[in-house]
Parts: structure tokens; sequence; C-alpha cells
């Protein structure tokens, strides 16, 4: 099984992929964490991330693409298949992964589109609050943390980030519109696009996942 994650900040994304990950028992695969590990282990591909992130420029798709269909290879994910998160991100990236796993004789089970209209997406990410050190989510509205603004699972300092303050909050969701829509369009016609209304409670979404994945 190859499931996408495609989803707008605040969308409750990052909660559903635990949960999928949990009961499917497959790798969950992001962009980042493959960036983080090769440049860790300094691998040739590392080296060559580095030498973009140094200079301010975004990893070429090319680069990129090498980087996940590598990992695509190892015996985990041949196994047990994958949960793919931040990638693709472009259609250059999108068709190479088509291209990919034809080749090895797989496909995409489904495409997840997790979507909230911006006007609740603003509301929870304005509000969202997390721990400095162990990186655990409050919310401000939904799911307030403590009064002391001291994390109770690591003694922390509990903050805001910057990125979430409301003009950085409709710059990154115009910003992931214009960049998501060719994607959304390129899945949906091939019949992969799943769309989940991210309205309520992780246990409500999930079964919105469940449902989602079943049809």
């Amino acid at each position: 099984m190859i499931v996408i994650l495609l989803g707008p900040p605040g969308s409750g994304k990052g909660t559903q992929a635990k949960a999928l990950v949990k009961r499917f028992s497959f790798p969950h695969i992001s962009t980042g964490d493959i960036f983080r590990a090769n440049l860790t282990l300094g691998t040739p591909l590392g080296l060559e991330v580095k030498s973009y992130l140094s200079l301010g420029q975004l990893v070429p798709d090319e680069l990129v693409v090498r980087l996940v269909l590598a990992r695509l290879t190892e015996p985990d994910v041949v196994e047990h298949g994958a949960l793919l998160d931040g990638f693709p991100r472009t259609l250059v990236q999108a068709q190479s992964l088509s291209d990919f796993l034809s080749q090895q004789g797989q496909k995409i089970t489904a495409c997840l589109y997790f979507d909230l209209p911006d006007d609740e997406l603003i509301i929870r990410l304005i509000g969202r609050m997390v721990c400095r050190d162990c990186g655990r989510n409050w919310h401000e509205k939904f799911n307030p943390p403590p009064s002391s603004l001291i994390c109770d699972s690591c003694g922390g300092s509990v903050i805001k980030r910057g990125d979430d303050a409301e003009e950085t909050a409709i710059e990154r969701l115009k910003v992931y519109r214009q960049q998501t829509k060719p994607l959304v369009d390129w899945y949906e016609e091939r019949g992969l696009l799943k769309r989940v209304q991210s309205f309520g409670n992780p246990s409500e979404v999930a079964l919105a996942v469940e449902k989602a994945l079943n049809s």
C-alpha cells in the first residue's frame, strides 16, 4: 500500500499520519526526515542537499526525487508499503513517482487530501502552541496548555511559533493553495484523489479517512 498525504498546514494531516502508521504498520516517509538522515550520515546525496541549503536555495526536483526513490527501495518499504508525507510537491515529482512505481510493478493506493476552508485553518494555526523541547502540541481554544506554560510531559516551555502569526498563516495558506492545486487536479484526473473534510475531532476525521480509503 502506497498512500500520499496532501493537506494545508493546520488541516490535521500530522495527527492522522500517526494514526495511519499505527494502523497499517508502514513507514512514514517525509522529505524533511530523508534530508536530515542523509545530512547526518554525510551521504553523497546528503552533501548535495547541503550545498543547496547552505545557500538558502530550494533543493531541485531531480535531487528530491533521487532521495525519495532511494528510500522507496529499502526493505521495510518493499515489504510494507509507505505513507508519503511532503512528497510529491510538484508535477515533476508526481510523474517521477508514478513512473518509478510502474517500473517496480507497484501503484499508488490513494492520495488523501485533507481539506478545510482557509478561515477555519487560520483559527487553528494562530492558536497553536508547542513545547520548545519535546514538540508536544496544544491549542489556545481547542486544547489549552497548562496555565503555567510549562509542558507537563517534559518540563519545557510552551510557546507560540513565529510562523503561526495571522499574517504569516494567511500567506502560508495562499502559497500552499497555489503550489498544491496542480497536484490535486493531477491525482483527481487519475481517480486517486480522496477528499477528507477535516472538520471535527481526530476520531471523527479518522473515520472519514477510513471511509475514503475504503471507497
